[in-house]
């Protein structure tokens, strides 16, 4: 495995984004980037040249790992692929789907006699698609995917996103469990590629990386 990933370019975004509705006021979701950053912390410790694009998170940088700070799903767009080319991409990251079309310039405020409030949202850019299609495509794209259905919708979303994306492995995983998924220390995986599936874990989200890598590094270097 080392010997796979060492000296090569590995490119990793982990965290949530923020899609900002006034300036007090943001759409967020609950990713830690714990995750993302245990596997760019397993990258670095393999001799892998590691950078990490990490949302607004409050974690550590890994030692011996580049960070690149974003906020938005158009920020880490931009940072992700103002870091291509790199030989493997982990989409860690729980980017938004959504951003506000208009940003309000000043605080939404109650109005008397006013119960509701709409607001318009636009696609955010597939960074995971974009980074498959790029011309400067990396070896090995891999993206996850964070499900709330039973497994068999997670393994038929997987399987969909993995063909409709282009991408090499699709590691999904179940949230709102106890112990698992998002702001949880541990998770539990699994991953497709075209022609096969494994699961991994639950074990804490550390080994779990150092699994993963593991694992996708013995498949690139067949």
């Amino acid at each position: 495995m080392s010997a796979s990933l060492a000296g090569r370019r590995v490119l990793v975004s982990a965290g949530p984004t923020y899609e900002d509705i006034d300036p007090v006021r943001f759409l967020g979701n609950r990713s830690s980037g714990r995750m993302g950053f245990a596997l760019a912390a397993a990258a670095a410790s393999l001799d892998a040249d590691t950078v990490l694009v990490a949302g607004p998170v409050h974690l550590e940088t890994p030692a011996g790992v580049r960070r690149i700070d974003v906020r938005s799903a158009a920020d880490m767009h931009a940072a992700v692929l103002s870091e291509l080319p790199a030989e493997l991409y982990i989409g860690a990251a729980a980017v938004a789907d959504w951003t506000l079309r208009d940003i309000a310039s000043e605080k939404l405020k109650k109005q008397p006699g006013v119960d509701t409030l709409t607001l318009e949202f636009v696609r955010t850019a597939d960074i995971l698609a974009d980074v498959a299609a790029h011309p400067r495509r990396p070896r090995c794209v891999v993206g996850f995917a964070a499900e709330t259905g039973d497994d068999a919708e997670l393994a038929r979303y997987a399987r969909g996103k993995l063909e409709r994306k282009r991408v090499d492995f699709v590691c999904a995983n179940r949230v709102g469990l106890a112990g698992s998924g998002f702001e949880a220390a541990d998770n539990a995986l699994h991953v497709f590629w075209n022609g096969g599936e494994r699961r991994f874990g639950p074990a804490p989200k550390t080994r779990l990386a150092a699994e993963l890598l593991d694992f996708i590094g013995g498949r690139m270097a067949t």
